[in-house]
C-alpha cells in the first residue's frame, strides 16, 4: 500500500489522546503536515505534537471546545490557514460523557452527547468542504463506533445513537461529495485500549469485554490509525467511499 502523505495537509480533531493522537502521529510519520486539535488537554496535545514533529511534516496545534456550535468551523479555518490548505479531515472528537439510562437523563445531557459526537462531525465537515474541494485528493474520515451496530453498553443508548448517526451521515455525505472527488468514509472501533474507557469502565468490565472478542484481546489506537490512513490514502483507497470499516477483532459483524 502507498501511504505516503507528503505535501498533504491533515486536521485530526480530538487528537490529544487515544485514537486521535495515534492518527496524528501516523500521518506525520507518513509525511503529512498535521493540525492537532485539542480542548482541555493541552499538555497531552503538546506531547503528541512533539512526537509528531520528529518526522517530516509540519505540526500545528488548534484548540477549541466542539460543544460550542461556532467552534468546529473556527478549528477548521485555523488549521487550513496554518497548514496552507486541507486535504484530509479526521473527525475523531467525541466521548461518552457519562453512563446514564434514559430515565435519568435530562435535556442538557442529551444535547451534550449529541453535540460532542454527531453535531461536531457535521459542523466540521461542512466547514472543511470548501477547502477539500481545492484538493486533488480530498477525504473525510469519521469515527463511529461498534455501539452504532450493537446499541452500546449499559447507559450508553444516546451515545450509540449519535455514533449510528455518524455512520449514516458518512454514507449520505459520500454521495453528496463523490462528484467533487471528495471521499468520505468512517471507522467503527470496537473495544480499544484508550483513555476513553478510564472514567466509565472498570478493569473487570474491560476484561469481560476482552473475553468476548474472538481475537482474545482489545484493540490498540495504532490499529485504528492504520485503517484511518488507508481510507485517507488517494493511492490505496481511491475507489472507496461511503464505507464504515469495523475495527473490532471480530467482536461484532454481520
Amino acid at each position: 500500500m502507498n501511504l505516503d502523505f507528503s505535501q498533504r495537509q491533515v486536521l485530526v480533531t480530538g487528537a490529544s489522546t487515544g485514537i486521535g493522537a495515534a492518527a496524528a502521529i501516523a500521518f506525520a510519520r507518513a509525511g503529512a503536515n498535521v493540525a492537532v486539535h485539542y480542548n482541555r488537554s493541552r499538555a497531552a496535545a503538546e506531547a503528541v505534537a512533539e512526537e509528531a514533529s520528529g518526522y517530516h511534516g509540519g505540526i500545528t496545534l488548534v484548540q477549541g471546545d466542539v460543544l460550542d456550535p461556532t467552534v468546529p468551523a473556527r478549528i477548521v479555518a485555523e488549521a487550513a490557514d496554518a497548514l496552507g490548505g486541507l486535504d484530509v479531515l479526521v473527525n475523531n472528537a467525541g466521548g461518552l460523557v457519562a453512563r446514564r439510562v434514559t430515565e435519568e437523563m435530562d435535556d442538557d445531557f442529551l444535547e451534550a452527547v449529541t453535540s460532542l459526537n454527531y453535531y461536531s462531525t457535521v459542523r466540521a465537515s461542512k466547514a472543511a468542504i470548501p477547502f477539500l474541494r481545492q484538493s486533488d485528493a480530498g477525504a473525510i474520515i469519521n469515527v463511529s463506533s461498534i455501539a452504532a451496530r450493537n446499541g452500546g453498553g449499559p447507559g450508553t443508548a444516546v451515545y450509540a445513537a449519535a455514533k449510528a448517526a455518524i455512520s449514516g451521515y458518512t454514507r449520505g455525505l459520500a454521495k453528496e461529495l463523490a462528484s467533487a472527488g471528495i471521499r468520505v468514509n468512517a471507522i467503527a472501533p470496537g473495544v480499544i485500549d484508550t483513555p476513553f474507557h478510564a472514567p466509565h469502565t472498570t478493569s473487570d468490565a474491560m476484561a469481560q469485554m476482552a473475553g468476548q472478542i474472538p481475537m482474545g484481546r482489545v484493540g490498540t489506537s495504532d490499529e485504528c490509525a492504520g485503517t484511518i490512513l488507508f481510507l485517507a490514502s488517494p493511492a490505496s483507497a481511491s475507489f472507496i467511499t461511503g464505507e464504515v470499516v469495523e475495527v473490532n477483532g471480530g467482536h461484532y459483524f454481520g
